[in-house]
């Protein structure tokens, strides 16, 4: 039986969700040199999304030592499972990966400039604070307010704020026209697109399905009947749709720049 409150919620952002699902950017998308400006800026959203996945595992489970139980059974099994797809899947070649690294993996296979993404985890694995660490690597304004925007979601919104946020706004919307053209592209590049090919297929396999389901009965389960929380949850869902948007709207902008540059 769906749940009376998530169906709610999707109704609220069925007035959104089709501009990402339309969004000019996947149909700019036709070419190698294309598809490695899309991956060079859209990585820093796989990243974050990682981190978001971590800390909810950290608020819904016990990660530190003396270990002791936290919240409930169900929730637990729910985030660790998901944690586990995405910290630990499979690579085409059947070797464990993460997702993050998969795409990175993607990346270098594509000829795609992946300087940035090390240089910022870089500046955080030597303690410098992630907002000072995005500054330090010199991103696009708008890399620095998607990814900033994520991490204010993590350390001042509640459990379940950061669940609907990762449920529901940071749905990687891929729809069929863009997997069709990347698939295009593969006949002919499988050199080059093979990895991310192979990506965007397992993405839609797992995320899709099988985590989308337990994410949303995650959501479910922290929200209860708590009509302020659904509330809180459906507003911080819109906001990180409308985040997702604006990094959809700076990229297209990019592509379409270098596009008419080359001719």
């Amino acid at each position: 039986m769906v749940n009376p409150h998530i169906s709610k919620l999707k109704e609220r952002l069925d007035a959104i969700r089709p501009q990402l699902l339309h969004h000019p950017l996947y149909k700019n998308v036709h070419t190698i040199q294309q598809l490695q400006t899309f991956t060079q800026y859209h990585i820093f959203a796989v990243w974050d999304f990682m981190s978001l996945l971590k800390s909810l595992q950290s608020k819904l489970t016990c990660t530190s030592t003396p270990w002791m139980p936290i919240g409930t059974a169900n929730t637990r099994y729910l985030i660790n499972e998901i944690v586990l797809g995405e910290e630990s899947d499979v690579n085409q070649f059947g070797n464990r990966i993460s997702h993050f690294e998969l795409y990175i993996n993607a990346m270098e296979q594509l000829g795609s400039d992946t300087t940035a993404i090390h240089q910022l985890i870089t500046f955080i694995q030597n303690g410098i604070g992630i907002k000072e660490a995005l500054k330090k690597t010199n991103l696009s304004s708008f890399i620095q307010e998607f990814v900033g925007f994520t991490f204010d979601i993590i350390e001042h919104q509640p459990d379940y704020v950061q669940a609907a946020v990762f449920t529901f706004g940071r749905e990687d919307l891929i729809p069929d026209m863009f997997i069709g053209l990347v698939k295009e592209l593969n006949v002919s590049n499988a050199d080059k697109i093979s990895t991310f090919k192979y990506y965007l297929e397992r993405h839609v396999e797992v995320d899709g399905d099988h985590h989308s389901h337990l994410a949303m009965q995650m959501v479910a389960d922290l929200c209860g009947d708590d009509v302020m929380k659904w509330e809180k949850a459906t507003t911080a869902s819109i906001e990180a749709i409308e985040q997702r948007i604006k990094l959809w709207d700076a990229i297209n902008h990019l592509i379409i720049e270098k596009t008419i540059s080359v001719i």
